[in-house]
């Protein structure tokens, strides 16, 4: 092809370059370099890379051009893959669940995800060239103390490393996070470490939701116990309280006597308010639900706890407060712990607001409540407070700061809201006060039953037969029937009682009714046997007497096919009522 232009030449792709090329030459620059494309007779464009020099005549005019070409092809299209790779690198590091930093050996900023954005609250652009440290700040939840540099870490060590459990990640805004992650070293081809990168996650709903659990797990270990010592103590107190109600009908009001014996009487209903705290633990804690006026329990029950201190109470409560189906003494234990805390909280007075609102919650709610409508509780006092380390154990049973006290009281009020399917929380600032918030379901009914008066005594007949296993319930129980005007026979176990329905209608003697204790440890108890009563005399009137003050059969003890029940323990007018309910009201109905 000798004899040809450049713009002859088939196979040259850009000759303008090849032109300027020669121009520059002329010029005195030299050597001249660039790129351009050679149709190669394979009929491919390659990549040359251009080297350009000239010979120069006697006046400085170039002579010749001589071009001297490398194929460079196959290093554009590596460069070019490599360019795609880092590109689609780039989109999934940016679209990935896990926040991902990437420093250089010096721990400065190269790459910085969204989730990284999010969870630090840097923007990408402040943090690129910025040091990891200064953006990446972590501490040892156990410890306090912060967390050694991942990148000093990793180039001295050389190794990969998985952030300790507890690693807790301090925000732009000052926020604290719970996080899990590694730090891994980036190599170069040849081995040598070029930088760092850490990728991490936040577990911070995840911790939560283990706390809440173990929290659970807690509750539910003492349950056993719980239910078992509060199912003796009440036959105990039921000894007690029974036989002091008996002895007080013999004195005046005024004696001497009398009043020691009411001290014993109200010793004794504290001692069965205690019980009824530890039975909230126990399986039979369910709660007895009746439709109640909350703005009622949260005005009684807080006004009555301040009483006498130096504490004030201050209700924001609306008129069109919801009513709620709940226990009402276990829902008023509640209010008292966390009043009875405030105080303790206000040595030297103080405030306690009480506010209560109708809320509906969503699907999507925080609280992971069925959405329908709720109660809203408030309870905030204006006291020490409570440091924040102590914010995730306050309702785990013996946890206490006090010098006095068994540290119960919390964890029982959040039992008590969990078996109500409700929500309790707690905020608080040290020496700005505390605030506690509570979450229950409002009723469908807007009905609220009227409290009785049971201080009435209500004499009656007939013949009873009493199932108790317990010697003092027993004889506590022969005293107060016969007061009241009962022949009754005692079993303790559910074979005997059985049994002994069975002759008293062969021989003509049925009883009026049944006292059946649920309970009969190593026996049979009254739930197994109410069929076989029933079978015997389908008219027989039953009734359901318990230890476990919260057994779900009194909580709608004619599902379960008894006519009354009452809880142990209690006075012989609670007793009187319920038979006067049973063997009269209940007939003159019929």
């Amino acid at each position: 092809m000798t004899g040809l232009t450049i713009d002859e030449l088939p196979f040259i792709n850009d000759k303008r370059k090849f032109k300027e090329a020669i121009h520059i030459q002329g010029n005195g620059k030299y050597p001249t370099f660039f790129e351009s494309f050679w149709l190669a007779a394979d009929q491919m464009h390659h990549h040359i890379n251009w080297s350009a020099s000239a010979i120069m005549d006697d006046r400085g005019h170039v002579q010749w051009a001589i071009f001297a070409g490398i194929d460079i092809s196959d290093q554009v299209q590596a460069e070019r893959a490599l360019s795609s790779e880092k590109e689609r690198l780039a989109v999934t590091i940016q679209n990935i669940n896990d926040a991902v930093i990437t420093t250089d050996a010096s721990g400065s900023i190269i790459l910085f995800n969204k989730i990284a954005e999010k969870l630090t609250g840097w923007y990408t652009n402040e943090a690129i060239s910025t040091s990891l440290d200064e953006v990446f700040i972590i501490y040892n939840e156990n410890t306090s103390e912060r967390c050694p540099s991942p990148v000093s870490r990793v180039m001295e060590s050389g190794q990969a490393y998985s952030f300790a459990v507890g690693t807790v990640l301090i925000d732009r805004n000052k926020k604290r996070k719970m996080i899990m992650g590694k730090a891994a070293p980036l190599h170069e081809q040849d081995g040598r470490i070029i930088g760092v990168v850490v990728a991490f996650h936040d577990i911070s709903e995840q911790r939560r939701m283990e706390e809440e659990l173990l929290k659970v797990k807690k509750l539910d270990s003492l349950s056993i116990l719980a239910g078992g010592i509060a199912h003796d103590f009440n036959n105990i107190l039921t000894g007690i309280l029974g036989n002091v109600s008996l002895a007080r009908l013999d004195l005046q009001d005024g004696n001497d006597v009398d009043e020691l014996l009411g001290e014993i009487e109200d010793a004794a209903m504290q001692a069965k308010a205690l019980t009824l705290q530890l039975l909230t633990f126990s399986k039979g804690g369910a709660p007895v639900r009746k439709t109640a006026s909350i703005a009622d329990i949260l005005t009684d029950t807080a006004s009555f706890v301040v009483r006498g201190s130096k504490v004030s109470c201050d209700f924001n409560i609306p008129e069109d407060l919801w009513h709620a189906d709940i226990d009402a003494g276990q829902i008023s234990q509640v209010i008292n712990n966390i009043i009875i805390n405030a105080v303790q909280a206000m040595p030297d007075g103080g405030a306690v607001t009480i506010t209560a609102e109708n809320i509906t919650l969503t699907r999507d709610n925080i609280f992971q409540l069925p959405p329908a409508n709720y109660v809203k509780i408030s309870i905030a006092d204006t006291g020490i407070g409570i440091p924040k380390r102590y914010l995730q154990q306050i309702f785990d049973p013996y946890f206490t700061t006090k010098q006095a006290g068994s540290g119960f009281g919390l964890a029982i009020s959040y039992s008590i809201i969990k078996k109500h399917g409700g929500y309790i929380n707690v905020e608080s600032e040290l020496n700005k006060g505390t605030t506690f918030y509570i979450y229950l379901q409002a009723a469908t009914d807007a009905h609220v039953e009227p409290q009785k008066d049971n201080a009435e005594i209500v004499a009656g007949q007939g013949r009873l037969l009493v199932l108790d296993d317990d010697d003092i319930v027993q004889r506590t129980l022969k005293h107060m029937l016969t007061r009241l005007g009962y022949h009754c026979t005692f079993v303790a176990d559910g074979r005997d009682a059985v049994a002994t329905f069975q002759r008293a209608i062969d021989n003509n003697k049925s009883f009026d009714a049944v006292i059946l204790d649920l309970t009969i440890p190593g026996g049979v108890g009254g739930k197994e046997i109410v069929g076989d009563l029933r079978a015997l005399d389908p008219n027989v009137k039953l009734i359901v007497a318990s230890g476990y003050s919260s057994d779900p059969v009194l909580a709608d003890f004619t599902e379960h096919g008894f006519h009354g029940a009452i809880n142990k323990p209690f006075k012989i007018n609670e007793l009187s009522r319920v038979l006067d309910s049973v063997l009269v009201h209940e007939m003159q109905s019929q």
